[in-house]
């Protein structure tokens, strides 16, 4: 394990998310900045600073841009929940991002559809060590569910046969929530995976300042008219201990 003093962020959108981590934390101590709840501790060894983004794009953006200035964050690594698009991604599952892109960043006819204008990119790239740590924890996670995840949850989410996958993941400022959105989705970036609201953002702010990104998203949804059932039980109940999970287990592998 590489120890270093500059710590490694870890993202979630809400409280929720990283409720688990926080509780693996007791050492962690808050400090407010921007508004924003930041938990600075360790996790496995390593110093960590945990932070609840907020939801959006903008909010996301804010989040990155603090802990890599004013905390020197050396890797940052977001976790939370997300709506699957993807052909045989589904509830339980679990993806880890590879590339991320802004659906909803259109600055056409003055640069190409999807493109962030002066930078010559759609997608960003997500970093491949750290995005191979993370796919390696999840893989662990879901191969031993049990150990994770009480057998009413199993059975409540139909998460027996819960899998892994790798690639697009798109981000944007509106909840997807309905068959004919994810539809339109698919249709324009067909490899796309899975969608939530504020990834890509925080890949673009590392982008531009050098530092390693890596996100894992667990699916709560289809991300069509039924993504609001049941959502805040998910979360609560599958995704936050997911996400403390694999968090953990990747720290272990840095």
């Amino acid at each position: 394990m590489r120890l270093s003093a500059a710590p490694i962020a870890i993202v979630g959108a809400m409280h929720e998310e990283l409720a688990a981590l926080l509780a693996a934390m007791p050492d962690a101590q808050p400090e407010t900045v921007a508004g924003r709840p930041f938990w600075r501790g360790h996790l496995e060894g390593h110093p960590v600073v945990a932070v609840l983004s907020r939801i959006g794009k903008v909010a996301a953006a804010t989040t990155a841009a603090v802990l890599l200035d004013r905390y020197g964050a050396r890797a940052v690594l977001f976790t939370g929940v997300a709506g699957g698009l993807g052909a045989g991604v589904a509830v339980g599952d679990v993806v880890v991002a590879r590339e991320l892109l802004q659906h909803d960043m259109d600055a056409s006819p003055l640069f190409p559809r999807h493109e962030v204008p002066l930078t010559g990119l759609t997608r960003f790239a997500a970093d491949a060590a750290l995005a191979e740590a993370l796919a390696g924890a999840a893989a662990e996670v879901l191969a031993d569910l049990p150990t994770h995840l009480p057998p009413e949850a199993r059975a409540e989410f139909a998460l027996a046969g819960a899998r892994l996958h790798r690639g697009l993941v798109l981000s944007g400022d509106r909840f997807v929530a309905t068959a004919a959105e994810s539809a339109a989705l698919r249709a324009e970036l067909p490899d796309a995976l899975a969608v939530e609201m504020e990834g890509a953002a925080v890949a673009q702010v590392c982008h531009d300042w050098g530092v390693p990104f890596a996100a894992v998203r667990t699916i709560s949804d289809r991300a069509d008219d039924a993504a609001h059932t049941d959502f805040g039980r998910f979360v609560a109940r599958v995704a936050s201990p997911f996400s403390a999970a694999i968090v953990r287990r990747c720290l272990t592998r840095l």
